[in-house]
């Protein structure tokens, strides 16, 4: 949580923090200080001290949203810093941080740079800082194990925001159901009443119609794959493609809070009509290993755990896993889960890059998603909840909703 802040950058060695971009779908700048129209920002936290956020004059109503102390660029008159430059705008601009770290009380030290901004442009004004700071190292981690770690548990307030966005989820999920099942079927084919086929881009839009319409936004676009595109983790699904009986759909969606809030993830594998034998047989075994899993969960136990018993069970269902097979393309080929917050992946994690950290203590919130593709047989299922660990010990299934595979047709 965002108080163990102060003991995690102790621990990695870190004496301030530098969050750069917008407080809009800009992860780190969005935990430090909420969601706000705050199109460019600074926010620099030395170690013990309250963070204080640098921004724009225009957006300055903004910026006091977020309670901290805040300080207008134009306290650093851009004329005498462009002056001092000689016109180089990459120093002007380094010179203004140099009188921002100034005003958080740091001259030296090593600080975490987070956020989000033009990479080459940074890169250059970060060499020229340095320059003019030389007793200042600008960190950046492949693995965060400070503000990610900080992130990773969640408080009573976090937990009800993604809590909210599940209910929006469902719904969502809920109306789709409805309007796929109330087309009339012609020759295997769902169709208006017009007598126009449904199609995957219909649907598409419908669903990004229903989040706008509900408060949501949808930045990370939704999985929703028919067929062989079903048998592909991450295909979104081809527009043109038509919304076909007995057809497996992997419908994966994880919209969130509008300006780039905190996520929810959700998956279901639905099948119009009927089910093939084969894809009944495919979702069967995926349900069975979603079903053990959540008997076998435990508190504190590290997730990277249930990556393995998950390729242990589908390799006794004669399923290939990339535990054996390392470079399959086919049966289990992604990890268990993932924690969801402020990013849609983030801590814990279950895979290759799960660390000794990644660990389902209480506050935690993660999904469980296992799942079996088979594109060259035209069909895939994955099944996907996201649960909190609460401070009692119990899991919580934050959005509840059928695991229903076949979805009747009204008509």
């Amino acid at each position: 949580m965002k108080h163990e802040l102060d003991t995690l950058m102790q621990s990695a060695d870190i004496d301030g923090l530098l969050v750069t971009g917008p407080a809009m779908h800009n992860p780190a700048m969005v935990y430090m200080i909420g969601v706000a129209h705050v199109t460019a920002g600074d926010l620099i936290k030395k170690r013990g001290a309250p963070a204080i956020l640098f921004h724009g004059v225009m957006e300055r109503e903004e910026a006091a949203k977020s309670g901290l102390q805040c300080v207008s660029y134009n306290k650093y008159p851009w004329a005498e810093l462009f002056a001092a430059a000689d016109g180089d705008l990459n120093l002007a601009m380094a010179l203004r941080y140099q009188k921002m770290f100034a005003e958080a009380g740091i001259s030296a030290g090593r600080i975490a740079v987070y956020g989000l901004s033009e990479v080459g442009a940074a890169i250059s004004i970060f060499k020229y800082l340095e320059n003019l700071m030389p007793g200042l190292e600008l960190v950046g981690f492949t693995k965060d194990e400070l503000l990610m770690q900080a992130q990773m548990t969640k408080d009573v307030e976090e937990v009800a925001r993604i809590r909210h966005m599940g209910k929006i989820t469902t719904e969502v999920v809920a109306r789709t159901a409805e309007y796929l099942t109330t087309g009339k079927p012609v020759n295997g084919v769902m169709t208006h009443q017009d007598g126009l086929p449904l199609t995957i881009g219909e649907v598409r839009g419908k669903i990004n119609l229903w989040l706008a319409e509900l408060g949501a936004e949808n930045p990370e676009a939704t999985i929703f794959a028919i067929g062989r595109d079903a048998g592909i983790p991450h295909s979104i699904g081809s527009d043109s493609d038509l919304i076909e009986l007995g057809k497996p759909i992997v419908y994966d969606i994880f919209p969130c809070e509008a300006g780039g809030g905190y996520f929810y993830d959700f998956t279901r594998t639905w099948c119009l009509g009927y089910a093939p034998d084969a894809v009944l047989r495919l979702y069967e075994d995926v349900l069975t290993v979603f079903k053990t899993l959540l008997r076998e969960l435990e508190v504190g136990a590290p997730f990277k755990r249930y990556q393995v018993r998950t390729c242990e069970l589908f390799e006794a269902m004669g399923h290939p896993t990339i535990a054996t097979h390392p470079e399959v393309e086919e049966g289990y080929i992604h990890s268990i889960g993932h924690g969801v917050g402020i990013n849609i992946h983030e801590k814990p994690f279950s895979g290759a890059s799960a660390a000794g950290t990644d660990s389902l203590i209480p506050g935690t919130v993660f999904t469980i998603e296992p799942g079996l593709y088979y594109p060259s047989r035209g069909m895939g299922v994955r099944l996907e909840d996201t649960f909190y660990t609460r401070p009692d010990g119990k899991f919580e299934i934050l959005a509840p909703y059928s695991l229903d595979l076949v979805l009747p047709v009204k008509s």
